[in-house]
């Protein structure tokens, strides 16, 4: 009898731990996929573009991915470079062209990205999935040299400039690794 209860304990814990295991595994997978945004293949064309973008856009800060925000928060944001969050930003006709044709090609399917105040989304970093993904990161994490901003992406997203925003990946200047 006592052989009977052992052996079924044991089948039950092997049954747990492979349970755990596989939901881990699930897990991990979800926010991979969650938190990496996937560009699709470039034509030599929009290689090109991709360098303009990145030329001109992270002249002064990342070149964001343009899966980040929809087609309709990119038009309203360069139809604004004259003003573009207090700079100048303003693109000779043709570079303009490229990089709105570019950002409207890759842009988030999800048209419905507000900003916190219910707004066209112009900043990433007030989009609701932003803040919420962002809600446990103290002001003092942020404000520090070493970052200075929301803005500033690659500062702890190590692999943001290759689209990868997994936690992971995320080391924190002057904290290190994020544990969530």
């Amino acid at each position: 009898m006592t052989k009977i209860v052992n052996l079924s304990i044991a089948a039950l814990l092997l049954a747990g731990g492979v349970y755990l295991y596989a939901d881990d595994d699930k897990r991990e997978e979800h926010e991979h996929h969650r938190s990496t945004v996937v560009a699709k293949p470039l034509t030599p064309q929009e290689k090109a573009t991709t360098a303009l973008y990145t030329k001109e856009c992270g002249a002064c800060h990342m070149a964001y991915q343009p899966q980040f925000l929809p087609k309709r928060s990119w038009d309203k944001t360069m139809k604004t470079l004259d003003n573009h969050f207090g700079t100048d930003a303003s693109l000779d006709q043709s570079d303009h062209k490229s990089i709105q044709n570019y950002l409207a090609s890759h842009a988030s399917k999800n048209d419905q990205v507000v900003d916190v105040r219910g707004a066209v989304a112009l900043r990433i970093s007030e989009t609701p999935y932003f803040v919420r993904e962002h809600r446990e990161v103290t002001k003092k994490m942020v404000t520090q040299p070493e970052v200075k901003s929301f803005a500033n992406c690659n500062a702890c997203h190590t692999q943001a400039l290759k689209g990868s925003y997994r936690e992971r990946e995320i080391r924190i200047p002057n904290y290190g690794r994020w544990e969530d």
